[in-house]
C-alpha cells in the first residue's frame, strides 16, 4: 500500500522523505524501500511509538522539515488522475499557507467538508456535518508552509487523545490562508481505511491495469519519467518493459493477438532480477502472445495489498542533499 502514496510525493518531484512509523513496521520498511537511492530518493526513518495523531508527524519531523515547506498525503489514501503531476507542480509554485485538495462525494456526513469560493479559497471546514454545506471532501493530501510546524506544535489533544490535522487546517482557515482544489471528473480518490474500502480500492486498481495495460503508482516507472532514476537499476527494468509492450507481432502467428495477463508466481519470484522488490507483491501486467483461440492461460497472480493505515509527508524546496526536493513520509499503524 506504501507504494500509492509513495508515488504522489515523487509525482511532486520531492526526492528526499523521512518514513514516521511504529515500531512494528520500521524494520519492514528499511527492508522494503532501503535507502531509495535505486529510485533516486534519499529515504530517513524514524518512529511514532504510540498513535497521537497526524498532525504529530509534523513535530516528530520537525528536524528533517528545518525552514521549509512541506506536503502530507495519507498512506491509506489513492489518487490517480490525468495531469496530476502539473496540478501538484501549479499547487506547490502558488503555495502561502495551507493549499488542500477536495473530491466530490455522495455522503459527504462521513467526511470532513470543505466549502471554497470560485477562486478557491476555503470559507469553512467541517467534520462530519451533520448539514454539511458541500459536498467536497478534504482528501489525504495537503500542502503547508513552513509555519505549520509551530502550529502542530501548539495544537491540544482531541478528546480522543491526538493531535488532529483538522485542527491544523482550521488555523489557516482562521488566518485566512487556506486554499483548496477540487480534483474534478476523471479523477478517482480511494481511501483503504476499512476492510470494505481496502476491497474497492484493489479492484479499481485490478480493473485499471488489466484494461489498460498501465501501471497505478509504479514507482520504478514514475522515477525514470522525472528522471531521478539511475538508468541501470529501475529504470532499465521499465524500458525493457516498454520495448516489449510495443514490439510487432511475430510473422510466424499472424492470428496472434496482444494480450495481458498477471505474472505466474515464478515470474513474480524473478522479479527481483529486474530490480523491482519482490516483497511488493501487487500486481503489475506483462506482455504476452497468443494464438486466437487459446485456452484461457492460468496464473497464480493476484492483488495483495495489506490492510492498514500509513500515512506520508513531503516537502518541497530547493536541492538540500544532492538532485531533487525533501520530503516526509509518516506511516503509522
Amino acid at each position: 500500500m506504501i507504494y500509492y502514496p509513495l508515488s504522489v510525493l515523487m509525482l511532486a518531484g520531492i526526492r528526499d522523505i523521512l518514513v514516521i512509523s511504529s515500531r512494528d513496521h520500521s524494520d519492514s520498511f528499511r527492508t522494503l524501500l532501503g535507502d531509495g537511492s535505486r529510485l533516486g530518493l534519499n529515504l530517513s526513518y524514524a518512529e511514532q511509538d504510540q498513535p497521537r495523531g497526524i498532525a504529530e508527524a509534523l513535530v516528530i519531523g520537525a528536524d528533517f522539515i528545518e525552514d521549509d515547506q512541506v506536503a502530507l498525503v495519507l498512506g491509506d489514501n489513492i489518487f490517480h488522475g490525468p495531469r496530476f503531476s502539473l496540478l501538484l507542480d501549479d499547487a506547490l509554485r502558488r503555495l502561502d499557507g495551507a493549499h488542500l485538495f477536495g473530491y466530490r462525494v455522495s455522503d459527504p456526513h462521513r467526511y470532513g467538508i470543505g466549502e471554497m469560493d470560485l477562486d478557491g479559497r476555503l470559507l469553512s471546514l467541517e467534520e462530519k456535518p451533520a448539514e454539511p454545506r458541500s459536498n467536497i471532501a478534504v482528501t489525504g493530501l495537503y500542502l503547508y508552509d513552513n509555519d505549520v510546524v509551530g502550529i502542530a506544535k501548539n495544537l491540544s489533544p482531541s478528546a480522543r487523545g491526538e493531535l488532529e490535522i483538522t485542527d491544523v487546517n482550521l488555523a489557516y482557515l482562521a488566518q485566512g490562508r487556506a486554499r483548496m482544489t477540487e480534483l474534478g471528473r476523471g479523477f478517482a480518490w480511494l481511501d483503504m481505511g476499512t476492510h470494505d474500502s481496502l476491497l474497492q480500492a484493489a479492484q479499481y486498481v485490478q480493473l485499471v491495469e488489466q484494461r489498460q495495460g498501465e501501471w497505478i503508482a509504479c514507482v520504478e516507472e514514475v522515477a525514470l519519467n522525472r528522471g531521478s532514476s539511475p538508468p541501470s537499476s529501475a529504470g532499465a527494468w521499465v524500458r525493457r518493459w516498454r520495448a516489449r509492450r510495443t514490439a510487432p507481432m511475430s510473422p510466424r502467428s499472424p492470428s496472434a493477438a496482444v494480450r495481458y495477463r498477471p505474472p505466474t508466481w515464478r515470474e513474480r519470484r524473478s522479479c527481483h532480477d529486474h530490480s523491482c522488490s519482490g516483497d511488493r507483491r501487487r500486481r503489475f501486467h506483462r506482455l504476452a502472445l497468443r494464438a486466437h483461440g487459446a485456452g484461457p492461460r492460468r496464473s497464480g497472480g493476484r492483488v495483495d495489498h495489506r490492510p492498514g493505515q500509513a500515512d506520508v509527508r513531503g516537502q518541497s524546496r530547493q536541492p538540500r542533499r544532492g538532485a531533487g526536493a525533501p520530503g516526509l513520509l509518516l506511516r503509522a499503524g
